[in-house]
């Protein structure tokens, strides 16, 4: 075994070893803090003092496009001009603030994007070329969401940036993302590396969502090294402030001019080492606790190179859904995660499969389009209350050429047979019709939301396959791609009039011996429910923002 080989082999075991000890068991949760040190409870805005703010427009809400249509090529809107007004719209509908919430002198704020705790750790970044109403020269920014602005962190001539985007299209523009480990463990401990990458994925999916009601394709540039990402994004300098680790780049271009196979030229991306970087982050806590994120970080950083991700063999395949009369912008700013659940409203059959119809990866539609690699993510349904259906034990496979393993995998499962009703291209199966609300509760860390909703569920990954293959740096973008489902998930519910929650806290082995699972051949990586939520009517809503539209 050569030395990468071996090193990849190492960081491969150590990945294993992570994800084994921070798995909860009926018996113990895994490492965490034993209480809440609210005094040191991570600020959860960055802000870079010094650097210059772009202010940027709060978005009146719109009745088009409609949130059905950007999913369907012949139906989404025409690609829109990359202006200043264009730039505030994605970063409005993607990253922003959407509410306040507040009891008594108690006030927090809630996001656009879905956040484990409601802690973001994630941030946002925008490298452009120059944009008419935002900048005459290209620029590195970071996106503060709490003021709805862009702090200039660095500026550089138009011929860097020529170089930099000559394999892109004209009108391209660079969105990154990084995480800070440190808001998640402050609360989750050793678990929170999960919590964060989950976070990753939905900032991905609420990108990817926003720039389809423009008339823009996402998608990833995986070939990008952590070095490279955080010479691109500036996080590499030395600082007081929490560390902010380098996630992932994504283009955005005009959907027809879209590719998945282009990359940034490395003497390019090496040259923003040396820019004149302005702007000095904020410390977040005056003290922290490692809690493993360094190490778990240090095993998944990714060299630079091409990824030759497996194809689709069969992709899913999609059928027509009529178009609703719901406004996008608005399913966007109105998503909102469910505290509890009614235990009453019922869910009609057509909107169960429209939703998870929703979750494939149907070729040129977003979020997954935003994915350059194939689908590793299954999904396990408790079915509650879905008219039509009987309640029960239910398997979505995202990749049909998987279809045979989840078979020889799943051993507690009952002949595989199709629900009443279910369109043939919806890759749904019933595995065991059953009460399920007990089994849901029990393994979702005992929390009612689990049971209470129409339907919940557990996202199955395929693991050590892909990360055999790929290496220990895949290891985030599988629970990148359950974010991502997550965030669709949020918005599919309240596009149909309900709501949604992800729970991370779920008894991971319980869960694999209600299916049969044995080994790691699939792993449990994110729980998700949906239903009819019951509101706090102690909590006052407030405006994201003091001129905010109505």
């Amino acid at each position: 075994m050569n030395q990468s080989n071996a090193h990849q082999s190492n960081g491969l075991q150590r990945v294993f070893e992570y994800h084994q000890a921070t798995k909860h068991q009926f018996q113990a949760y895994a490492s965490g803090p034993g209480y809440l040190d609210w005094a040191n409870q991570p600020d959860p805005f960055r802000r870079y003092a010094g650097a210059r703010l772009i202010p940027l427009d709060a978005i009146e809400p719109t009745d088009e496009p409609r949130y059905d249509d950007i999913f369907i090529s012949e139906r989404m809107p025409a690609p829109g001009a990359v202006n200043g007004q264009t730039i505030s719209q994605l970063f409005y509908h993607s990253l922003a603030l959407s509410a306040w919430k507040s009891t008594g002198e108690t006030r927090w704020a809630l996001r656009v994007n879905a956040s484990s705790g409601n802690l973001h750790p994630t941030e946002g970044y925008l490298i452009c070329g120059p944009v008419k109403g935002l900048c005459d020269q290209p620029m590195v920014c970071h996106y503060a969401p709490r003021v709805h602005g862009l702090e200039v962190l660095a500026e550089f001539d138009t011929e860097l940036w020529n170089t930099l985007c000559s394999p892109f299209p004209e009108h391209t523009f660079f969105i990154g993302l990084t995480s800070i480990h440190w808001r998640e463990a402050w609360k989750y401990g050793q678990r929170a590396y999960r919590y964060c990458m989950h976070d990753v994925g939905h900032a991905l999916g609420a990108i990817s969502m926003a720039a389809g009601g423009l008339g823009w394709r996402t998608h990833l540039l995986d070939d990008l090294g952590s070095d490279e990402l955080a010479l691109l994004m500036g996080t590499f300098r030395d600082h007081d402030a929490e560390r902010e680790e380098p996630d992932v780049l994504m283009a955005c271009v005009p959907a027809e001019l879209a590719t998945q196979e282009t990359s940034l030229p490395a003497a390019s991306v090496l040259s923003f080492e040396s820019l004149a970087w302005q702007g000095s982050p904020n410390q977040l806590s005056p003290s922290h606790l490692d809690w493993g994120m360094d190490d778990i970080t240090q095993q998944v950083s990714k060299p630079r190179a091409a990824c030759q991700y497996r194809s689709v063999k069969n992709p899913p395949l999609s059928w027509p859904l009529p178009s609703r009369p719901v406004s996008l912008s608005r399913v966007i700013r109105k998503r909102r995660s469910a505290v509890a659940m009614d235990g009453q409203t019922r869910l009609s059959r057509d909107a169960f499969y429209r939703i998870l119809h929703r979750t494939l990866a149907v070729p040129g539609a977003p979020p997954f389009i935003t994915l350059p690699w194939k689908s590793h993510i299954h999904l396990a349904l408790f079915v509650h209350r879905v008219d039509d259906i009987p309640q029960g034990l239910y398997l979505l496979v995202r990749d049909p050429a998987q279809t045979d393993a989840l078979q020889q995998a799943l051993t507690q499962a009952n002949p595989w047979h199709k629900p009443p009703g279910c369109p043939q291209q919806l890759p749904l199966y019933c595995l065991i019709e059953a009460e399920t609300q007990a089994a849901a509760r029990q393994i979702s860390c005992h929390q009612d939301i689990a049971s209470d909703g129409c339907f919940s569920l557990a996202m199955l990954a395929e693991y050590t396959e892909p990360l055999q293959e790929y290496g220990p740096w895949f290891y985030p973008r599988l629970y990148w791609e359950a974010g991502m489902i997550g965030q669709l998930l949020y918005l599919e519910a309240e596009a149909a009039g309900i709501r949604s929650t992800g729970i991370g806290c779920f008894f991971d082995d319980p869960m694999h011996e209600v299916l049969g699972l044995e080994g790691r051949k699939f792993q449990d990586l994110y729980h998700f429910t949906v239903g009819g939520p019951v509101e706090d009517t102690r909590l006052t809503t407030l405006p994201a923002y003091p001129l905010e539209l109505s």
